[in-house]
């Protein structure tokens, strides 16, 4: 059995089901825990995403929509030529 190094909830972890740096979340408080001991299995706060990681995921969402915006342009322009 294990700890949750957030709220102390004791959780249930099969050392035999996981390894070292496997994520799982906590039951109690839903934290992000990462396995970093097996024998005992012992748990850690998982590291956060990079801001970085998820700003450029934005950046290319904008990406596409501003590709959708020129295609439709194009087809209006394609309506005024006929």
């Amino acid at each position: 059995m294990a700890t949750c190094p957030e709220c102390d909830a004791e959780i249930e972890v099969d050392e035999f089901d996981v390894d070292k740096g496997d994520q799982l979340s906590c039951p109690e408080c839903g934290s992000n825990l990462e396995v970093t001991g097996l024998s005992p299995v012992e748990l850690d706060l998982a590291p956060e995403e990079d801001e970085e990681e998820e700003s450029d995921d934005l950046d290319d969402d904008l990406d596409d929509g501003e590709e959708d915006e020129d295609e439709d342009e194009d087809e209006e322009d394609k309506d005024w030529e006929e």
